[in-house]
């Protein structure tokens, strides 16, 4: 029986001679270990094609690169050694490679009174790129918490204040009267909005360390932002948060503002670009705010 050699179309010469920056495949399933964690991730892997005339890269090759993640834990050492295949693998066609990871970071987190914990998820997405030799790595990372409008809470003290006005004039106070008042509805006649918001951080990353400062960077963000949202609760757990909530009022000016100067003092990070919102319960639209520190774009 004669064997016929398979067809390599991708080897075709192209109708037109155009280079393109990017070419590759995204949403590839795949596990990865990352910080101790094995992750269920989808990969975006590609190169460019330098060579106009060239119809095609080699998709196959750079799926099969991906295979050492099956077994060793990722960091930006590992990155670049993946990268550098993309490119070994297309030695005549490319020379950058570029591949990004996204997945959920699980961390446990504790209530703020009772024993109780429960697990939150954190989208991350790592980037790294190999371009012309020169390697890059990128952490990004979500963020969630609570904001509670100063604005709205100055104006929902006017309105109880003004009603105390109301009910007590050329009244002598009694302090049972007055205690059970602000405890009630009829006193306490209005409250502040506030809204689950969203820090979404941008990090350039040292491309010598060891592994990814994911959970580190998180700490960071929630104690600088201050109300972090919560999972398990108790009624104490719901007041203490309704206490943190009351003493932290912030625009998305401050909440950015508080991110930039923690952000800013840690090592493992070289530059980032930040963005908050806060999506609005007073409006239909959202409030935002972004800063930016040593950020390359």
């Amino acid at each position: 029986m004669t064997s016929l050699t398979l067809p390599d179309i991708a080897s075709q010469t192209a109708l037109h001679d155009i280079p393109l920056y990017w070419v590759g495949m995204c949403g590839i399933a795949l596990p990865v270990v990352i910080n101790g964690q094995r992750l269920a991730a989808t990969a975006d892997a590609g190169v460019s094609l330098d060579d106009g005339e060239a119809r095609g890269i080699h998709m196959s090759r750079l799926f099969l690169a991906l295979e050492v993640l099956d077994s060793q834990a990722v960091n930006p050492a590992l990155l670049k050694e993946i990268l550098q295949r993309f490119l070994d693998s297309h030695d005549d066609l490319s020379t950058c490679a570029y591949l990004n990871l996204n997945t959920q970071m699980l961390l446990k987190r504790p209530a703020l009174i009772s024993p109780l914990s429960g697990w939150k998820s954190y989208p991350v997405e790592i980037k790294a790129s190999l371009e012309n030799g020169m390697f890059h790595v990128e952490l990004n990372v979500e963020v969630e918490y609570s904001s509670t409008c100063p604005c709205s809470a100055a104006l929902a003290r006017q309105l109880i204040q003004q009603k105390f006005v109301d009910d007590y004039v050329n009244k002598t106070l009694q302090h049972a009267e007055v205690l059970a008042w602000l405890g009630s509805t009829r006193g306490i006649v209005a409250t502040p909005h506030s809204q689950r918001s969203t820090a979404h951080l941008q990090l350039h990353i040292r491309e010598d360390g060891d592994n990814f400062p994911i959970e580190y960077v998180i700490d960071k963000a929630e104690k600088a932002l201050g109300t972090a949202v919560q999972t398990a609760v108790k009624r104490e757990d719901e007041q203490a948060f309704a206490l943190a909530n009351g003493q932290n009022l912030m625009f998305c000016e401050d909440a950015v503002r508080r991110l930039h100067v923690a952000l800013k003092s840690t090592s493992a990070v070289k530059g980032f670009n930040l963005k908050v919102v806060h999506a609005e319960s007073l409006h239909s639209h959202d409030a935002v705010a972004k800063s930016r520190w040593n950020w390359r774009r």
